[in-house]
């Protein structure tokens, strides 16, 4: 026969477990961000963010990181997917990048920051849009 005490000790373990189970699911799985709808946190140029991140990359990093920001600049490259701008600012597109975006073209773009990448000293960001 199983103690009272045992039976108690089992029933809190479940609970422990269904707790950790249902949280585990949720942190997983919550909802994703959608940076097109979202208002930029901050709104600057190529050459700000990029110097900020030169100067003191771990700082930036804990600023920007996850962050919606907002930048105009010139277009230095495009590719299928991606963008740079000024030489100082990677942008990566969920889509297509408009096929009408020619090199010196000026734009304003909106993504989510995600680091700095030292060996070509860009900042990086994902999820763009391009805004008119």
């Amino acid at each position: 026969m199983i103690s009272r005490k045992s039976k108690r000790n089992w029933l809190v373990l479940l609970i422990l477990l269904v707790l950790s189970v249902v949280i585990g699911y949720q942190y997983i799985y919550q909802n994703h961000r959608n940076i097109e709808t979202e208002k930029a946190e901050y709104i600057l140029t190529p050459q700000t963010i990029s110097d900020e991140f030169k100067l003191d990359a771990l700082k930036s990093e804990k600023k920007y990181l996850n962050q919606t920001i907002e930048i105009s600049g010139t277009i230095t490259e495009v590719n299928e997917n991606d963008l740079t701008l000024n030489d100082m600012v990677f942008c990566q597109f969920n889509n297509i990048v408009n096929q009408t975006i020619k090199i010196n073209s000026v734009v304003k773009i909106k993504g989510r920051c995600i680091g700095y990448d030292d060996l070509l000293e860009q900042v990086k960001l994902d999820q763009c849009t391009l805004l008119k």
